[in-house]
């Protein structure tokens, strides 16, 4: 089971970050220090695996993004090599060619991708095209317009239409006057 996959930029800056285990704010960002130092600091032509602590760190460079899965020790790398190259595919997909900034201005839909792509640290749905579907139909949902909103409400105290008081008034002294609410 996946524990976290984050996307950070070759200058280290996080462009994403999913956790499917609950981990303290402070946690993550010790992980997340410590993961885009180790990682940024590797070779360009070393191994992708590092063993850290008691999980398995699996990463991958895609033009100027590192992508970074930590997994349990019983869990296989190769696989999770392949997961997230399905994820680049599927953002490849969705956006044509993917690049940082489309994450970047676009995070909402990387996360819905990965929604409908992982759940729980385990892989949900495996055929992009599903997934590209479910990405259409979540598009066609944001198209419809929203309906117009309510005509604002007018609460009146006697005969007096509190929409309609002049701009600096006193509230307090227009509801709780001697003379019923009256504003004279």
């Amino acid at each position: 089971m996946l524990r976290f996959l984050l996307l950070f930029s070759r200058q280290g800056k996080l462009r994403l970050q999913k956790w499917f285990t609950p981990v303290t704010e402070r946690e993550k960002k010790k992980v997340i220090r410590e993961m885009t130092l180790m990682v940024l600091a590797r070779p360009p032509r070393s191994c992708n695996f590092l063993h850290w602590r008691d999980l398995k760190i699996v990463y991958k460079r895609y033009a100027s993004l590192y992508f970074c899965c930590g997994l349990e020790d019983q869990d296989n790398e190769l696989l999770t090599l392949e997961v997230l190259h399905r994820y680049v595919e599927l953002l490849d997909k969705y956006f044509g060619n993917v690049c940082e900034l489309d994450i970047i201005f676009n995070f909402e839909k990387a996360y819905f991708i990965l929604d409908e792509f992982l759940m729980g640290g385990e892989i949900l749905e495996t055929s992009k095209t599903a997934v590209g579907i479910a990405m259409e139909e979540a598009e066609t949902l944001q198209e419809v317009t929203p309906p117009p909103p309510p005509p604002p409400l007018t609460h009146t105290h006697g005969h007096l239409s509190l929409t309609h008081l002049p701009k600096y008034v006193n509230m307090f002294s227009v509801l709780f006057t001697d003379n019923g609410g009256v504003y004279e």
